[in-house]
């Protein structure tokens, strides 16, 4: 019987009669094509699937780096005068006990108007730099009375616990500072522990 078909075919391609799509020899392939057809359309899914999914994470990433970026911008804008603070901390030391030892001096037990005008002058200054410290983020810590914090303080010595709480900060040698909430200097102090007598 496909001998007289193939035969039936091959006559009509020689008479050029045509072949529409009743041609039998032209049917298996319709099956074979929408197969193809559809395998190659999920493949596509599935790669739009897959590119889909690397161009969100594209998009985190870049909103990550985004954040990231921006943020250390932040902490350079806030923070990059930090090295520049701890030198004028030394500077506000000095001037602290220049204007401490002028006070001494210039007690109502000395007369001296010129040592008076002398500690007048440092004080004015010394609250001008602290104001100027402020405006720019940078603090002195007053820790007396408070509880002890490495990252905040630094324990130079041990002082008897007299009417204060064992643990607590009794007295500071060197003022600490913080810019903008960062530690820069950590604060020397005593700490009062319970006398063992």
């Amino acid at each position: 019987e496909s001998p007289c078909v193939f035969s039936t075919a091959a006559q009509q391609r020689s008479t050029g009669d045509e072949c529409g799509p009743e041609d039998p020899h032209d049917e298996p392939k319709h099956p074979l094509s929408d197969c193809a057809l559809e395998h190659k359309a999920i493949k596509l899914e599935e790669q739009v699937r897959d590119l889909t999914e690397r161009y969100r994470k594209a998009l985190a990433d870049s909103e990550n780096v985004r954040r990231r970026t921006q943020k250390f911008v932040e902490d350079a804008k806030l923070f990059g005068i930090q090295s520049f603070c701890r030198d004028l901390v030394e500077v506000a030391d000095i001037l602290e006990k220049t204007a401490e030892s002028a006070a001494g001096e210039a007690e109502p037990s000395n007369p001296n108007p010129t040592l008076k005008k002398i500690y007048e002058g440092l004080s004015l200054i010394e609250a001008k730099l602290q104001s100027v410290f402020a405006k720019h983020g940078l603090q002195k810590m007053n820790p007396v009375g408070g509880r002890y914090d490495p990252y905040d303080h630094e324990i130079v010595c041990h002082v008897p616990a007299e009417g204060m709480q064992p643990g607590t900060i009794a007295l500071v040698t060197q003022d600490g500072y913080k810019l903008h909430g960062r530690t820069i200097r950590h604060a020397l102090v005593g700490v009062a522990v319970e006398s063992q007598e």
